[in-house]
This record gives C-alpha cells, sequence and structure tokens, in this order.
C-alpha cells in the first residue's frame, strides 16, 4: 500500500471490499483518493455520558449567530480563518458524543440534539472541505469519499453518519419539519437557522422555518391560472413523510403557505410540478441577492 494516500481510519467492511477489488481485479488506488475520514467527536466513558436533554447546545448557538445570516448562507472562508471557532465547533462536537443512547430523553430534545447534529457534522464536513463550490463535489457514488458516508460522529460509544442520521433515526420520529431545519450546505436546501435547535423552542423553530421555507422563489412557485404550486424537489424526495397521498401531502403543508398558495390548495384541483435543485454551495461570498 506505499504510496498510496488513504485516511487512517475505514470501517472494516469497506477495507475487505476495497482490498479484495484490489486483489481480484488488479485495480489501482489513484493517489489523494481518501474513503473515509476518523469519526468526529469524543469516546466518552460510559459514566460520563448523559440524557440528549443535558446536552447544551449553547456554544453551536453562538457560532451559528456569528457566522450564518438571516437567510442561512454561511461565512465559510471567516469560520475556517479562525481557529478558535474552528476548535469551538469541534469542542461543539465531542459534546454531542458524549450523549447516551439509553438514558431516557425527550422527544423534543431528542429532536433537537439530533437535527443540531447533522446540521454541525455538515458544516465541520464542509469546511475540512472548502474552499469548494458543492457538496457534491465530495460526494463520490462508487469510489472515494461520500461525506453522507464516510464522515460519522460518534454518539454514546456508536457511529452515525450523515445518511443514517437523516434516514435511520430523524425520518423515523415521524417529524416531516425535519426536512426544513436540517442542511446540506447547499442553495436548494432549506435555511440554515442561525440559531441551535433546542427543547424548549423545538415547535416555534420548526414551524418558523417551515414558513421560511414557502416563503422563498426557489421553494415554491405559485401559478394560479394554471392551478399548479411549483414545490422544492425536497417535498419530491421526501413526499411520502408528508402523507401517502399528494392530498394529505398539500394539507400538512398548509398551515405554512403564503396566502396565495393557500387559497389554491384549499380551491381544490391543484397541479404539483418539482423545481430543479440547487446544490450551489450556501457560501455567502457567492449569495445571489
Amino acid at each position: 500500500m506505499a504510496g498510496l494516500k488513504l485516511s487512517l481510519w475505514i470501517p472494516a467492511a469497506s477495507r475487505v471490499g476495497i482490498f479484495l477489488a484490489v486483489i481480484v481485479c488488479g485495480l489501482s488506488v489513484p493517489p489523494g483518493v481518501v474513503f473515509a475520514k476518523a469519526p468526529l467527536g469524543k469516546q466518552w466513558p460510559a459514566s460520563q455520558q448523559v440524557s440528549m436533554d443535558k446536552i447544551s447546545h449553547a456554544r453551536f448557538d453562538t457560532l451559528l449567530k456569528k457566522y450564518v445570516d438571516t437567510d442561512g448562507y454561511v461565512n465559510y472562508s471567516a469560520w475556517k480563518a479562525s481557529s478558535s471557532d474552528r476548535t469551538e465547533l469541534k469542542k461543539y462536537i465531542s459534546e454531542l458524543s458524549r450523549a447516551s443512547l439509553s438514558t431516557p430523553a425527550t422527544r423534543s430534545g431528542q429532536l433537537a440534539f439530533w437535527i443540531n447534529a447533522y446540521n454541525a457534522v455538515t458544516l465541520e464536513g464542509m469546511m475540512q472541505e472548502y474552499p469548494t463550490s458543492s457538496i457534491r463535489n465530495h460526494t463520490a457514488k462508487v469510489f472515494g469519499y461520500n461525506i453522507w458516508k464516510n464522515l460519522p460522529l460518534r454518539v454514546g460509544g456508536a457511529e452515525y453518519s450523515l445518511e443514517q442520521i437523516e434516514h435511520s433515526i430523524l425520518r423515523k420520529k415521524k417529524e416531516p419539519r425535519i426536512h426544513f431545519a436540517i442542511v446540506c450546505a447547499s442553495v436548494g436546501c432549506p435555511r440554515l437557522l442561525n440559531e441551535a435547535y433546542t427543547s424548549a423552542k423545538l415547535e416555534s423553530q420548526l414551524a418558523r422555518n417551515a414558513k421560511d421555507f414557502f416563503s422563498r422563489p426557489k421553494n415554491l412557485r405559485v401559478d394560479a391560472r394554471d392551478k399548479r404550486l411549483h414545490l422544492s424537489s425536497i417535498l419530491s424526495w421526501f413526499a411520502t413523510d408528508f402523507g401517502s397521498t399528494q392530498a394529505q401531502q398539500l394539507n400538512y403543508y398548509k398551515p405554512y403557505l403564503p396566502a396565495n398558495a393557500k387559497a389554491l390548495v384549499e380551491a381544490g384541483g391543484v397541479h404539483v410540478s418539482h423545481l430543479d435543485y440547487d446544490w450551489s454551495i450556501n457560501d455567502q461570498k457567492t449569495k445571489k441577492e
């Protein structure tokens, strides 16, 4: 393996598959290819782990207020340039690792914890790659590093990728508004709230971001004459989280829609199309006014 720039940590199953492919198929690994990165966070002993309700999100809140604007765009360059605030984010991520998976926690505490964890890991992963134009530059489908699969977070002694946090944890909690809260560092995402989610404020935060989501033309365009709503692709990808039929889905969205869209839904017979998704990085430097 001399000369290969693989990361030091690769999941065992991935290592076996890679090595078998190299041996059996005679494949070569291009220099610089990284398959996975070391887990984020800290391995806390069980005696020091606490309920998710007791994990403080104050440090993350301070960072978000400092580097994220009201539209959810991030000042990546300034954040990355500040060694003290890069350390602060890592300290927060290590604090997330302290959460116990077996100690009871409220549903709102769990949701706030995992939403913040998803967003914090995404931010950390993107700053490791910055400058970059898109998260899709770091999501290899077959060969190499995929930020959604290969940047795990330690929590309570286990490891969770972004993909697992979203699909195996958050979506299973049956709170569809997570899709207006977790952010993949892209313009097409819902805005990254410039404050941390907390158990006490979770309901108002989710409702506020849901209304904000539908207030933006990138996520909703109304064509009253053709009785058509043009919706974000997010609402196509995760449609069944909002209801098993289009009518149920539209009814779920209704409290968060602007007046003209709500009137169209209430009139019935509305058609739905989906907008192209913008994978450009949500960077303040390239923000389009």
